[in-house]
């Protein structure tokens, strides 16, 4: 097949640009890819400066000197006003091949703002999308939003993964639960607003000296800007119990952190969230998860089974969860084991890439019997 792929591609390395790189992987291999690659170097969402509209601008012609002559075109989805402004334009740029289109919505509760409100923007997104050859989801949250203007047939879940090094063996778990004293506890992930990283480090300057000597959190990921990165780390600045490790960590380097870690927290609100990928990874690396009851969690995470649920914006939540965690220590390494079974069934990346490939060739053949 001959697959235009319109996705973000690494650097830099978010969800969503990790979940298109994995499937580019197993696409490259065996089909002929023109790529064209969404990224932006900010963490900002939307069109933020000149240079991005640039960008932006530069994206478009590029879709139209690809466009043609595709048997699949794969689009990764934006959420913001101004990314829908983009994909809506390359949807008009393939009108001619949108029924061999395929869209994916990796987070999504920016598209369910888009097709909840009546209006124009709706209206113009809907038209385009009865027209696709099928719309992929990463859970039920989504499959209801698209249900909106999509063909329920149509849409398809797929969920998300961690990669295949990151699983770890029971012998790996049995030795990391071995020394609880401190408890490490693993935030990993970028630190912008909305992911509640500042609560997490409030929460914890909250505990009691005894119970910070119990615990010892990591913060990994980058900033949004200069000003608030010199913000947070001030605040953690002289206290012991916290280690900012840089902005980016990956490969065994990524491994090995999280199988020193007995807990992975991420405390989202972040309006754009979707199925954290760093949350499936903490479960192939036997970490127990404090996380929220927001957008497509609660579908792959039980409070009381993976970990602790917090609730969101919650200073005092967390608080009540690391001390949860002092508490209950005998029980950790039990929902370690859990988390990295529940991933080794459901979350690998062979089975992420398989549903998606099968959708690509099941509508190539469709096409080629009626052509």
């Amino acid at each position: 097949m001959k697959i235009l792929f319109i996705a973000p591609v690494p650097p830099p390395v978010n969800g969503q640009s990790k979940a298109s790189k994995v499937l580019l992987d197993a696409l490259i291999d065996k089909h002929e890819v023109e790529i064209v690659n969404l990224s932006k170097s900010s963490l900002k969402n939307g069109a933020n400066s000149f240079g991005r509209l640039f960008e932006i601008i530069g994206i478009l012609k590029e879709v139209n000197r690809k466009k043609s002559n595709n048997d699949i075109i794969y689009i990764s989805l934006a959420e913001s006003f101004a990314g829908n402004m983009r994909d809506l334009a390359i949807y008009n740029l393939c009108k001619k091949d949108l029924h061999k289109t395929f869209i994916h919505m990796l987070g999504g509760a920016g598209m369910k703002e888009i097709l909840s409100n009546e209006g124009w923007q709706k209206n113009i997104n809907s038209g385009f999308m009865k027209k696709l050859a099928g719309v992929i989801v990463e859970g039920p949250v989504n499959y209801e939003t698209f249900k909106k203007a999509v063909p329920e047939e149509k849409i398809h879940i797929v969920p998300n993964f961690a990669e295949d090094f990151l699983f770890v063996t029971d012998e790996e778990i049995k030795g990391k639960f071995e020394n609880l004293e401190p408890i490490q506890l693993l935030y990993l992930s970028n630190l912008i607003p909305g992911k509640g990283y500042d609560e997490l480090a409030d929460a914890y300057l909250s505990l009691s000296p005894e119970e910070q000597a119990q615990i010892k959190i990591s913060f990994v990921g980058g900033f949004e800007s200069e000003e608030s990165e010199k913000k947070f780390l001030k605040k953690i600045d002289g206290n012991t119990g916290f280690k900012y490790l840089g902005k980016f960590i990956d490969g065994e380097e990524k491994r090995k952190l999280y199988c020193q870690s007995h807990v992975f927290c991420l405390p989202t609100y972040y309006p754009f969230e979707g199925q954290p990928i760093s949350i499936l990874e903490g479960y192939a690396t036997g970490c127990v998860v404090i996380t929220s009851n927001h957008s497509g969690i609660p579908y792959i995470f039980k409070d009381k089974v993976n970990g602790l649920m917090v609730e969101k914006k919650s200073v005092t939540s967390l608080n009540n969860a690391l001390k949860g965690l002092i508490s209950e220590k005998e029980n950790l390494m039990k929902i370690a084991i859990h988390n990295r079974n529940e991933a080794l069934e459901k979350y690998r990346t062979g089975i992420y890439q398989d549903k998606i490939l099968k959708l690509f060739s099941d509508q190539y053949e469709k096409d080629r019997s009626t052509s």
